[in-house]
């Protein structure tokens, strides 16, 4: 999936560079034929421009920019509670109850574990390889007292030798836990304490122990995975913006809506609610490795989205010197941009939504989720409201890191900040915010 994922975001990056302008530059004026009846706005001249430049989300960013310490005292804890849920996340496997309920296969799985005693993924499997060659009687007896130890845990039904291949044994270990519940994953590693018998070495494995195994994988790594893309995203919006302030925000804010998403996820697909209505059986728990997909997919378009707001907000910046209109412009300049891609993105994964596969199911409506609060409650509420009250401050950036980026920036045009406007800017006071 990573390198699939970063294949297409490539591919359609030199799309977008190449065949694309080749294409406009082919087409010429005929790329506006066609148009849809009624949808099609003409654009203004005269007093029609300012009204235009002045439209709806210019008046809605005004109108959050007015009350700004509102907006996040009352939007900032909402999301915060929204996320409280993702705090008691059980982290799971794949099993039958993933299926659509009457799938032949999920009704035999069933009808194993309610009508056949022990019938299910119900074990725990035990490889002895020996080091001395064939198993020989010695064997057998340091064989025999590990089987016994096993069988001694607690939860421990039954453990016996079912199969020898030359050195080396398989030991099947038989619980009363649900296949990959807590309580499995924990006897894995009560059975992996049993001291090996003397000249082997056991491999504990079975599904439990691939649940128990994949979770710490992702422990272990998803640290690094957050800290390499915290870390990359804040480089290159600075890059972009000339600010380390803007950047530590952007987080922030994706922060808090993937912390609402997530919550969601817990509430729905753990909990069970909306289950009749979305169609699936929960499982009490969330498989692994779905939210770390959805985190990647989830940042990554809203940061596109910031990217869409921000780059129109600094280019008004750069032009007028004042922040408040400076974000409303922006607003009103890529508020369509941003709603218009966040409508396609919903149709497009939200449609995971009906699959009848309970973790394709929550992809489709985790991201559509965390797409409709990033777009709408996020950009353009929280960013509006944050930006007012950071004021000049949010173009800030120590006089090294503002000589570097003066030099070397990412800009869309070629005007260029003065290093003394930007210093300046930072130091001149912050209008006051009306209550």
């Amino acid at each position: 999936m990573g390198f699939g994922g970063m294949a297409a975001v490539l591919v359609a990056m030199v799309g977008a560079l190449t065949v694309l302008p080749a294409l406009l530059a082919v087409l010429g004026p005929r790329v506006d034929s066609l148009r849809i009846p009624f949808l099609h706005r003409r654009t203004p001249v005269g007093p029609l421009a300012a009204e235009q430049r002045h439209g709806a989300w210019y008046r809605l960013a005004r109108s959050v920019m007015r009350r700004p310490i509102a907006y996040v005292a009352v939007i900032v804890p909402l999301l915060l509670v929204a996320g409280l849920p993702f705090l008691r996340v059980e982290f799971g496997g794949v099993d039958h109850r993933a299926l659509p309920e009457g799938t032949e296969s999920r009704v035999v799985s069933e009808s194993l574990l309610t009508d056949f005693s022990g019938g299910g993924t119900t074990t725990i499997d035990a490889v002895a390889t020996f080091a001395d060659g064939p198993i020989d009687a010695a064997d057998r007896a340091a064989l025999g007292r590990y089987v016994d130890q096993v069988a001694a845990l607690p939860g421990v039904q039954s453990a016996e030798v079912t199969a020898t291949d030359g050195s080396t044994a398989l030991v099947e270990v038989r619980h009363g836990f649900e296949g990959m519940s807590t309580e499995a994953r924990d006897l894995v590693g009560e059975v992996r304490d049993v001291p090996d018998p003397a000249g082997a070495e056991v491999l504990v494995g079975g599904r439990a122990a691939d649940l128990r195994d994949l979770l710490a994988n992702l422990g272990a790594t998803l640290p690094w995975m957050g800290l390499f893309v915290v870390g990359v995203t804040l480089v290159l919006l600075f890059l972009a913006f000339g600010s380390v302030v803007l950047p530590v925000k952007a987080v922030v804010m994706n922060v808090l809506s993937l912390a609402a998403s997530f919550g969601a996820l817990v509430w729905i697909f753990q909990d069970g609610h909306l289950s009749s209505l979305l169609g699936f059986t929960s499982t009490g728990a969330i498989e692994a490795t779905q939210p770390i997909l959805m985190l990647a997919m989830a940042f990554g378009l809203s940061m596109d989205y910031e990217v869409f707001l921000l780059s129109r907000v600094r280019e008004e910046w750069d032009r007028t010197g004042d922040n408040t209109a400076a974000v409303a412009t922006g607003l009103q300049k890529s508020g369509r941009i941003i709603t218009s891609a966040a409508g396609l993105l919903v149709v497009v994964i939200g449609a995971f939504a009906t699959s009848g596969i309970v973790f394709i199911k929550m992809i489709g409506v985790g991201m559509v989720i965390a797409i409709i609060i990033d777009a709408t409650v996020v950009r353009a509420l929280l960013v509006p409201a944050t930006m007012r009250l950071l004021g000049r401050w949010n173009w800030w950036a120590p006089a090294p890191l503002a000589l570097f980026w003066s030099r070397h920036g990412i800009r869309e045009t070629d005007a260029v900040v003065s290093l003394p406007e930007q210093s300046q800017a930072a130091r001149e006071p912050v209008a006051p915010v009306a209550p």
